[in-house]
């Protein structure tokens, strides 16, 4: 089941460790914590406005509050229907989430790696899968899939013998939660040179 760590809107840590740059450095982790936990208890009950959401928010609404709200709609835990803003459950999340939209993760799920990218691409998706909350049988099952689906794995150039082998070969990029956005931009790059 895809899991939430209630990451930090501006930085996307999960302690209070948040990057130097980051607008909500300095910002007590608890307060993050009770920025989402404000959003949620209302989304969990009902789809309702954004308006009816600031106002049912518990204190004050706040910038920390906007950006939680602004992630949670970025990453499609939140969506906005006619009837306002609707938390999706966790079935609908994952479905969602089965195949990137944005770029650069969208082109390399839609073209599969290329020899001279594929260390990258496959960083990339089994990162992105982790970062959105993916468990590692689930990202393992997508990155095997999208490896077959995308042919990146019949056009060659991997030392393992299996697509699942490749994807274990890639389990503590998982598990050390590193970002995706690097190795990704630098497999659009070879990707698009071979379209």
């Amino acid at each position: 089941m895809p899991r939430f760590a209630y990451p930090c809107p501006g930085c996307r840590t999960t302690n209070s460790l948040h990057d130097a740059d980051c607008e909500f450095e300095g910002t007590e982790w608890n307060s993050v914590e009770k920025a989402y936990t404000d959003l949620l208890v209302v989304l969990t009950d009902e789809t309702v406005t954004e308006e009816a959401l600031r106002h049912a928010v518990h204190d004050e609404w706040s910038g920390l509050h906007r950006a939680a709200l602004d992630l949670l709609t970025r990453e499609g835990r939140v969506r906005e229907t006619d009837a306002g803003l609707e938390l999706l459950t966790a079935e609908a999340y994952r479905e969602s989430v089965s195949e990137p939209t944005r770029e650069p993760m969208a082109t390399i799920y839609r073209e599969g790696s290329y020899p001279g990218c594929h260390d990258n691409a496959l960083f990339a998706v089994v990162a992105w899968y982790e970062m959105v909350g993916l468990s590692w049988e689930e990202t393992r099952e997508h990155a095997v899939e999208w490896l077959r689906q995308s042919g990146a794995w019949d056009r060659g150039g991997f030392e393992e013998a299996s697509p699942e082998a490749l994807v274990d070969s890639k389990r503590h990029v998982y598990e050390a939660g590193y970002g995706w956005k690097e190795k990704a931009q630098a497999a659009k790059r070879v990707i698009d040179r071979h379209r």
